[in-house]
């Protein structure tokens, strides 16, 4: 798989991105049978499930572009087709692949890019539960920095060291927002779910929530300022920033001080999540990797898209016949003007005749037939 070099170029406004690990024994049987149920209930349009290597054969590549194929380590490749608000056409490509024996890392890490045709709205479907079951005992959810859930909270290491490399970790290498969440004292069971379900469909699949233990508040809160800028009060929350942090972030606009965990919906905080989900995201290598194999590598076409497809491989077909033609015609216009030139050399018998040279000396006969070839050298020589 790709390396993670950041660039300096954003996601787009149309793009929506995820990746993480599924932990359980069969993670392409999950997704198969999730697409058939969305498709039979008429909320995808379409779908296909690809072998990595059909998709690699059946792409049309472009110039330069190797990355529109899955990739080494994929194992399979899933597309999907829906359509949003007024008939806005989505589409997503999730890949599956094998785990990086060097990393030690459990389970099948998963990839996936979705593009609308135009600028995503938070209030669109999450592209996750497109492919994903929306079923906690699914554990496709899991982060690939750390195993840390998306749909559960995360408690923090009680280890201060340990904690503390998590956060940079997380903060460096993930795809996802980071918010930590001081508990006052120890919630009851609605406390213990997960905030993130408040959060608008798009963005419930694109946050990671950290939770420090009632006494953990000291830990937790030095660990922030030293590393990050930012302090947690007690009961309170705060979004981390990326590494590097975005120029507009500020730590003291992202931190909540109070965050009720009794089921209700701590406003506050969603506002500061949404609020920095909006900062422009670098696309880094593998993101755009995989948005390029959504662009340039799809397969599955609406009707119109395939006779659009067909008539573009008809005009490239005759191009390239029209440019072999072309090609074979100055072969043999070049053919005919060597054999003239040989005729004239050689006096038409193949026997070279060497002329008389003004000087009185016989000419060379390879220099004779070098300027009768002269003579014939055009634009194709």
């Amino acid at each position: 798989m790709a390396k993670k070099n950041a660039t300096t170029t954003p996601v787009p406004d149309t793009v929506w991105l995820g990746r993480g690990r599924h932990l359980g024994p069969e993670p392409e049987r999950d997704v198969r049978r999730n697409l058939i149920a969305l498709k039979a209930a008429g909320v995808l349009d379409d779908f296909l499930d690809l072998d990595p290597e059909d998709a690699s054969r059946s792409t049309v590549l472009h110039p330069r572009e190797e990355d529109a194929v899955p990739g080494p380590g994929a194992r399979r490749v899933f597309e999907a087709r829906w359509r949003v608000a007024e008939n806005v056409t989505v589409r997503g490509q999730l890949t599956t692949y094998d785990p990086e024996p060097r990393k030690h890392t459990e389970g099948v890490t998963w990839i996936l890019a979705a593009e609308a045709e135009r600028a995503w709205e938070l209030a669109w479907p999450s592209p996750a539960s497109m492919f994903w079951p929306d079923s906690d005992r699914v554990p496709w959810d899991h982060d690939t920095v750390a195993g840390l859930r998306l749909r559960a909270p995360n408690h923090l290491p009680k280890d201060d060291d340990a904690l503390r490399r998590l956060l940079k970790d997380c903060s460096r290498d993930s795809w996802y927002v980071q918010v930590v969440i001081h508990e006052a004292m120890t919630p009851d069971a609605q406390g213990q779910r997960s905030i993130m379900r408040h959060l608008p469909p798009s963005l419930q699949h694109r946050v990671i929530e950290h939770r420090a233990t009632p006494e953990q508040a000291q830990i937790v809160d030095f660990g922030l300022r030293k590393d990050f800028k930012a302090g947690l009060p007690r009961g309170g929350g705060v979004v981390l920033p990326t590494t590097p942090p975005h120029p507009d972030y500020a730590a003291d606009r992202f931190t909540v001080r109070s965050v009720f965990l009794d089921g209700s919906e701590p406003t506050e905080l969603l506002d500061r999540i949404r609020e920095f989900t909006a900062f422009p995201r670098p696309l880094t290598a593998e993101a755009e990797q995989a948005l390029t194999r959504l662009r340039k590598g799809w397969h599955l076409l609406t009707p119109d898209e395939e006779l659009t497809h067909a008539q573009d491989m008809v005009t490239k077909y005759a191009e390239a016949l029209d440019a072999m033609t072309r090609s074979r015609d100055s072969y043999r216009e070049a053919a005919e003007a060597a054999r003239a030139a040989l005729a004239e050399a050689t006096g038409g018998d193949g026997v070279p005749r060497p002329p008389v040279d003004p000087t009185g000396k016989d000419a060379s006969p390879f220099g004779t037939l070098g300027k009768a070839f002269g003579r014939f050298r055009g634009p194709h020589k």
